[in-house]
């Protein structure tokens, strides 16, 4: 079976972790913060945090924004669910932005419209939660636009996007948004196994996320109430968290993270080859949007209506074929706990409509020429 998203790991990653592991310290050592920092200073913010997870990054940026119960926080339906989770966690009301069927990123249009209906009825939100699909930036300008207007707050999920840049600015600067959150799952950009980053330009915003992924704890004596009894003491200012990343995880991020920008060249590489390869074809790749450069963490195409064949055809002929196709995503307004909190079919048109056509085709630095035909020639006699 060719997956549609592998690690790409070598000896160096090996030897890296073999290091922490022959090391006095398997966490909570030097690592996580110096992959923290290392991932900082590749994107250009002024700080950066290591975490367990992209999903733990979501979660601590929105209680560092204070966000809380009776407030609002709004995101892409098509994303995994922790985009919109991440609200819920804080006790927040969620609500989603419809996308733009081309690129299934963020639609401006849409979200615009949504603030002046919120701005009337007295429910702009907290917190946007604004998603790069694929590794393909959205309109961060045109988002900012609106947040200095509005007066909300804006996490980048840069799940996808690790090496994309929008404009002249890298994801990850924080330029357009209060904090960035990356993920290191195996099938992303590069992996720690599992893990996640933040980064900001916030130093308070930086701070907080560090002390609430370590449950609260701090040992820094102008944070106390009283004396400190020693150099042993410490104490929780606030409720926090386990969320720290080992300096296992962290060694191996830092490993792979040297050749990120090969990584990306490479997937870059295939995705224009895949273009090539297809043309003719009933499948139309994402748009490939002006200004932005992609990450390329995923090659998405939409089936075209009056292929001759379902979605769901296709996948399974490819699967059978064993090219292990995947669907990003299933709207998460569609998710039976995000029905009972009172959301349909038919809320959001667009992403519902990009759902029903979309095909993740497999796409990672060491896929081969000869399996990327395999791929394209499976797809030909699926759809003849």
């Amino acid at each position: 079976m060719i997956p549609y998203g592998h690690q790409s790991l070598d000896e160096s990653d090996i030897d890296a972790v073999a290091d922490v592991l022959r090391s006095d310290w398997l966490t909570q050592g030097p690592m996580a913060p110096r992959f923290g920092r290392a991932v900082a200073d590749y994107c250009g913010a002024a700080h950066g945090v290591a975490m367990s997870s992209a999903t733990a990054g979501l979660h601590l940026a929105c209680l560092a924004l204070g966000l809380g119960p009776g407030e609002r926080l709004w995101s892409s339906p098509i994303s995994f669910v922790a985009s919109a989770n991440c609200g819920r966690y804080c006790g927040a009301e969620v609500d989603f932005v419809d996308v733009e069927p081309a690129s299934g990123n963020l639609s401006i249009d849409a979200l615009e419209r949504k603030l002046e209906l919120a701005e009337q009825q007295g429910r702009l939100p907290k917190v946007l939660v604004t998603v790069h699909f694929a590794g393909q930036p959205v309109d961060l300008a045109g988002i900012d636009r609106l947040r200095v207007q509005y007066g909300f707050k804006l996490i980048e999920d840069a799940a996808h996007a690790l090496g994309a840049g929008f404009a002249d600015s890298r994801i990850g600067d924080c330029r357009y948004s209060d904090a960035t959150v990356f993920s290191f799952h195996p099938v992303k950009p590069i992996t720690s196994g599992e893990g996640g980053v933040l980064t900001t330009n916030d130093p308070e915003l930086a701070a907080q996320v560090g002390r609430l992924l370590c449950h609260g704890i701090s040992r820094d004596p102008a944070l106390m109430q009283g004396e400190s009894d020693g150099p042993w003491y410490y104490q929780q200012i606030e409720l926090g968290y386990n969320y720290r990343m080992s300096d296992i995880q962290a060694a191996l991020g830092l490993s792979q993270l040297q050749r990120l920008d090969q990584f990306v060249a490479r997937r870059r590489a295939l995705a224009e080859r895949y273009e090539r390869l297809l043309a003719g074809l009933p499948l139309t790749p994402l748009a490939r949007l002006p200004g932005r450069q992609s990450g390329w963490h995923l090659y998405v195409v939409r089936l075209d209506a009056g292929a001759g064949i379902t979605r769901r055809q296709l996948f399974e002929a490819m699967r059978a074929a064993g090219i292990g196709v995947q669907v990003h995503y299933i709207p998460i307004h569609l998710q039976p706990y995000y029905r009972d909190q009172g959301f349909a079919e038919g809320d959001l048109p667009g992403a519902e409509a990009f759902y029903q056509s979309v095909l993740t085709l497999p796409l990672y630095p060491e896929l081969s020429e000869a399996q990327q035909d395999e791929v394209v020639e499976a797809l030909r006699q699926a759809l003849a």
